[in-house]
């Protein structure tokens, strides 16, 4: 896995995703990702963006797929209105 280097220690920051539920629409924090070929998921799930969290590279074990810019995008701003930004 290509991770650019940031920090001394060899961590990643990850936004955890779930099973999406219909409650997590009034949630800004939760970013809706449905399920396609290039992401590998297999239902709707959502990412939540109040868990960010940061972990090992070692952990990073398998990629399953990749989210669009426009969703990378979509997360990012769902993380600076939780910290404030």
């Amino acid at each position: 896995m290509n991770v650019p280097e940031v920090g001394r220690l060899p961590l990643c920051i990850v936004v955890p995703v779930t099973e999406w539920k219909p409650a997590f629409a009034q949630c800004s924090w939760f970013v809706l990702l449905l399920p396609t070929r290039e992401n590998g998921l297999v239902k709707e799930s959502g990412a939540d963006a109040f868990q960010v969290k940061s972990v090992s590279e070692h952990r990073l074990v398998r990629k399953f797929g990749q989210i669009t810019v426009e969703q990378v995008e979509e997360i990012a701003a769902a993380i600076a209105l939780c910290v404030g930004y």
